[in-house]
C-alpha cells in the first residue's frame, strides 16, 4: 500500500511534531544507503513476521531528527528540538524492513527524506493536532484534498505525571493520495491503530501511576506557591515517549508494528479489472447476499436475547445462519456430493437436449425461457437437482425461482422451478395448464433407450422422461428468437460446452438490454402503446413468445438498477432536459 503512517506529538514548547514515521520504497533504499550496510547483515538480529524480514540495517545517515550533517536535509533543525520532539537519538539510523514477497521496503525514521514528503506529512501533522480534530480531541478523523493526500487521523492523550494537565497529547496519521481506498480501508485502520493505542497508553498509565505513588504531582503543584507554569517546570517540560512508557524498544516496536499495517492494509483490497458495467445477475447475487446477511443478523440478534447465557452457540448459529445455501460451509462434503452425481446428471444444455430429444427440450426450453413452471417428477433428487441447475443458466438470476424437492404441490407464484416426488398429486387444472410443464422421470421398459453418449453415463440409461403440457410447442412455431439462437447454437458441434456457455451469457445480456429499455419506456415513461409497439419493432422483438419473454424478464431486474432509474429520470434536472 502506497502510504505512510505517522506518529504525531503535540509539544507545549514547539506545537506539533512528527515523532516517527513509516514509509513504503517499491526501489533501493532511500538516498543515502551504502552498499557497506548490506554487507554487515550476517552481524544483525533477523525475524520473520508477517512474510516480512526485520532488519536493523545501518544507513550511512539519516535525516532523523535533522541531526544529519547535510544541511539541505528536510526536518527542524537540532537546536528547535527537545526531548518530547525527538524520537530516535542522533546520528541513529532508523529500521529498515524487507518484504521478500513483493520486494518491498518499509523503512522508519522520524521525518521522510524527500523533501516534498515531508511537507505533506508536516501538515498532516499540524492538521491532526490542531484544526482537524473529532469532538473531545481524542478519536478517528478523516481530512484532505487531491494536492496534499488525504489523512486518516486518530488522536489520543498518554498520561504524564510531569505534564500539564497530566497528560500529552499525540496522532497516529496515516497518508494517502487514494481517498476512496482510504475510506474503503477506516474499518482496519481504527481497529489496528486502537489496538497500538491501548498498548501505549497502558504502559504509559503504569510509569503514571507508580510515578503519583512515589511523588503525588497534584498534591505538590496545590502546596506550591503560584509562579509562571513554564518556570514551575524546571525543565521537565518535555519528556520522551520512551521516557512516558519506559520502553527502551518503543521505535522498534513501533516499527514493526506500522510496517505489518502498511503490509496487511494493502493486502487485504485488491483490484479487480471490470469491462463495463456490473451485470444484472452480479447486481441481484450481490442484493441476494446483503439480505441474506441482514435476516441472518436478525436471527443473531433475537438468538442473543433469549439464550444470553449460551455465547458459543450462537456465535455458531451466526456462521451457519451467513452461509446461503449454494455456498456450503463444508466444501469438501460438496465437492464429493458433485463427484457422487457425476455418472447421473445432466453436464449441460447440450447434454440435455440429446438426452430429452430435440422438440422436447425445445418445449421445455420455450416454457423456461417464458417464466412457466417447470416441474420435475422423479425419485433421485440429485438428477432433479442437476436438471434445474442446468436449465436456470438460461434466464437471469432474478427470474430463478427454485423449490429443489418437495413432497406437495407448490404454486407457480412461489416457483417456476419445482422438484416433486413422485407419488405427489399434481391439480388437474395445472396439468392441463398452458403455463405449465411437467417433466417426469421414469423407469426405463428397455436397457437403454438412447445410444451411450459418454461411458460415464450407463446410469442414465434407466430413466425415461417424459414431457408433457397443457400448451405443446409446435415443430414449426417460431419461438423467441433467444430460443433459436440457443439451439443453433447447442446443435453446433464446432463449438465446445465452453464457447456455449459463453454464448448464453452474451444472448442474455443482450436481451437483458432490451429489457432495460422497454423497462424505462414502458413503466418510467409511461409512453403509450403505439410507442411501445415501434419500440419492439425497433428491438427487433415484436413477435408475441418476445413480448411475453421480455415482460418476464422484466420481473428479473435488480431493485439497485429499478430505483438508480426512478430516482434519476424523476429528478428535476432530468425532467427539464427533457422538456
Amino acid at each position: 500500500m502506497n502510504a505512510i503512517v505517522a506518529l504525531c506529538h503535540f509539544c507545549e514548547l514547539h506545537g506539533p511534531r512528527t515523532l516517527f514515521c513509516t514509509e513504503v520504497l517499491h526501489s533501493p533504499l532511500p538516498q543515502g544507503a551504502s552498499s557497506g550496510d548490506i554487507s554487515g547483515q550476517n552481524e544483525q538480529a533477523e525475524e520473520e513476521e508477517g512474510g516480512i524480514q526485520m532488519s536493523s540495517r545501518i544507513r550511512s545517515h539519516s535525516p532523523a531528527e535533522g541531526a544529519s550533517a547535510d544541511s539541505s536535509s528536510p526536518g527542524p533543525k537540532k537546536s528547535d528540538m527537545c526531548e518530547g520532539c525527538r524520537s530516535l537519538a542522533g546520528g541513529h539510523p532508523g529500521y529498515v524492513s524487507h518484504d521478500k514477497e513483493t520486494s518491498i521496503k518499509y523503512v522508519s525514521h522520524q521525518h521522510p527524506n524527500h523533501p516534498q514528503l515531508f511537507s505533506i506529512v508536516r501538515q498532516a501533522c499540524v492538521r491532526s493536532l490542531s484544526c482537524e480534530v473529532c469532538p473531545g480531541r481524542e478519536g478517528p478523523i478523516f481530512f484532505g484534498d487531491e494536492q496534499h493526500g488525504f489523512v486518516f487521523s486518530h488522536t489520543f492523550f498518554i498520561k504524564d505525571s510531569l505534564a500539564r494537565g497530566f497528560q500529552r497529547w499525540y496522532s497516529i496519521i496515516t497518508i494517502m493520495m487514494d481517498r476512496i481506498y482510504l475510506i474503503n480501508s477506516w474499518p482496519f485502520l481504527l481497529g489496528k491503530i486502537r489496538g497500538i493505542i491501548d498498548e501505549l497508553q497502558g504502559k504509559a498509565l503504569k510509569v503514571f501511576e507508580a510515578e503519583q505513588y512515589g511523588c503525588p504531582q497534584r498534591a505538590q503543584r496545590m502546596n506550591t506557591a503560584f509562579t509562571p507554569f513554564l518556570h514551575q517546570r524546571n525543565g521537565n517540560a518535555a519528556r520522551s515517549l520512551t521516557s512516558l512508557t519506559n520502553d527502551e524498544n518503543l521505535w522498534a516496536c513501533l516499527h514493526t508494528s506500522f510496517a505489518w499495517l502498511l503490509k496487511a492494509c494493502g493486502s487485504r483490497l485488491t483490484e479487480k479489472l471490470l469491462e463495463g458495467a456490473p451485470t444484472e445477475d452480479t447486481l441481484v447475487q450481490m442484493e441476494k447476499l446483503a439480505d441474506l446477511k441482514e435476516e441472518s443478523e436478525g436471527w443473531d440478534g433475537s438468538e442473543e436475547e433469549e439464550r444470553p447465557s449460551s455465547q458459543p452457540d450462537a456465535v455458531e448459529g451466526q456462521e451457519l445462519s451467513k452461509c446461503s445455501p449454494e455456498t456450503s460451509l463444508m466444501p469438501d462434503c460438496n465437492s464429493w456430493n458433485v463427484a457422487h452425481r457425476r455418472l447421473s446428471v445432466f453436464r449441460s444444455l447440450r447434454h440435455m437436449r440429446q438426452v430429452l430429444g430435440a422438440s422436447a427440450f425445445r418445449m421445455l426450453a420455450w416454457h423456461v425461457l417464458m417464466g412457466n413452471q417447470v416441474i420435475w417428477k422423479a425419485r433421485d433428487t440429485d438428477l432433479v437437482q442437476s436438471a434445474f441447475d442446468v436449465l436456470r443458466t438460461m434466464l437471469p438470476v432474478g427470474c430463478v425461482r427454485i423449490i429443489p424437492y418437495s413432497d406437495q404441490y407448490e404454486e407457480a407464484y412461489r416457483c417456476n422451478f419445482l422438484g416433486l416426488s413422485p407419488h405427489v398429486q399434481i391439480p388437474s387444472h395445472i396439468l392441463s395448464s398452458e403455463f405449465a410443464v411437467l417433466v417426469e422421470v421414469r423407469a426405463a421398459t428397455r436397457s437403454s433407450l438412447y445410444p451411450t453418449l459418454f461411458d460415464e453415463e450407463q446410469s442414465l440409461n434407466k430413466y425415461e422422461f417424459v414431457v408433457t403440457s397443457g400448451s405443446p410447442v409446435a415443430a414449426d412455431r417460431v419461438g423467441p428468437t433467444i430460443l433459436n439462437k440457443i439451439e443453433a447454437a447447442l446443435t453446433n458441434q464446432n463449438l465446445s460446452v465452453d464457447v456455449v456457455d459463453q454464448c448464453l451469457v452474451c444472448l442474455k445480456e443482450e436481451w437483458m438490454n432490451k429489457v432495460k429499455v422497454l423497462f424505462k419506456f414502458t413503466k418510467v415513461d409511461s409512453r403509450p402503446k403505439e410507442d411501445t409497439q415501434k419500440l419492439l419493432s425497433i428491438l427487433g422483438a415484436a413477435e408475441e413468445d418476445n413480448v411475453k419473454l421480455l415482460k418476464f424478464w422484466m420481473t428479473g431486474l435488480s431493485k439497485t438498477y429499478k430505483s438508480h432509474l426512478m430516482s434519476t429520470v424523476r429528478s428535476p434536472t432530468s425532467s427539464e432536459s427533457r422538456n
